[in-house]
C-alpha cells in the first residue's frame, strides 16, 4: 500500500511539483489548497505525513499546525516554505512541525527526508506489542502512545522518537551532538532546535517545566533522563 501524503500550499504550480516529488518517490499525493481544506482532510483521512506551506490566505500554516495538534492530530508535518529567518524555523518547530525545509528545495532531498520522517514515525519496533514502564510513564512501543500516571500525553514524531530514546536509556547522559545524530540522522548539528524540543517535551511531562525532574541538565554535558 502507498504511503499517503497531503501536500498543503495555496499555489497549484508548487503543489504539482511537490506531487511529482512524492510520486517519483513511490507514495501518493494529496493536495489541499488551504489550511482550512486540510484541516478537514485530516479530519476525514489517515496521512503518513503532511507538507505544509506558511504563508497561505486565511489560516496560514502556522495557525493550521496549532490546530492540527490542538485537534490530537499527531501525523508528522513538515513546513517547506520560502521564509528563512531562524525565528519561523524556531517557531514551526515549538508549535509541533517536525522538521522545516526552505524553498526552493533539492527534489531528492525532499524525497529523502519525507521517507526518513515516515520510517522514525513508525518506530522501530512497529510490529511489536510491549510497554515500558518508568516511574509514572507507560510507553506502548506498539501504538507509540505515551502515558504518564494514566493520563495520555500526545507527542509529535520528534517528541516521540526523543522520548522513546530517554526511556529506553534512563540515567544515561546525551550530549547535544549525539541526541541530533541519534533523532535527526546526524543532519548538520543545530544547538537550538535541540533546545526547542527538549523545552517542548519538557512541557508535556514535567509537572513544572521550570524546574524539571525528569529530563535533567547536565552542565556542560548534555541531558539525562531520571526516573526513580
Amino acid at each position: 500500500m502507498y504511503e499517503k501524503i497531503l501536500i498543503v500550499d495555496d499555489q497549484p504550480s508548487v503543489s504539482e511539483m511537490i506531487n511529482k516529488v512524492i510520486v517519483s518517490n513511490g507514495m501518493q499525493g494529496d493536495i489541499a489548497n488551504s489550511g482550512e481544506e486540510a484541516l478537514e482532510k485530516v479530519a476525514r483521512e489517515h496521512y503518513a505525513l503532511i507538507l505544509m506551506d506558511i504563508n497561505m490566505q486565511g489560516m496560514d500554516g502556522f495557525e493550521t499546525i496549532k490546530q492540527l495538534r490542538k485537534n490530537g492530530k499527531t501525523t508528522p508535518v513538515i513546513i517547506v516554505s520560502d521564509r528563512r529567518e531562524d525565528i519561523d524555523t524556531l517557531y514551526g518547530l515549538d508549535i509541533g512541525a517536525d522538521e522545516y525545509i526552505v524553498k526552493p528545495f533539492n527534489p531528492v532531498t525532499l524525497g529523502a527526508r519525507v521517507k526518513a520522517l515516515i520510517r522514525r514515525s513508525k518506530g522501530p519496533y512497529a510490529s511489536e506489542e510491549a510497554v515500558i514502564v518508568a516511574g509514572p510513564f507507560e510507553y506502548n512501543t506498539s501504538t507509540l502512545r505515551l502515558f504518564k500516571n494514566g493520563k495520555e500525553i500526545i507527542l509529535t514524531s520528534k517528541e516521540n522518537a526523543m522520548m522513546k530514546l530517554f526511556l529506553d536509556n534512563p540515567n544515561r547522559i546525551y550530549s547535544r551532538e549525539a541526541l541530533y545524530e541519534l533523532i535527526w540522522d546526524n543532519e548538520v548539528f543545530d544547538d537550538n532546535v535541540i533546545m526547542v524540543y527538549i523545552n517542548r517535551l519538557r512541557s508535556k511531562i514535567e509537572d513544572d517545566p521550570n524546574k524539571p525532574m525528569f529530563i535533567q541538565n547536565i552542565r556542560k554535558v548534555g541531558y539525562k533522563f531520571v526516573v526513580e
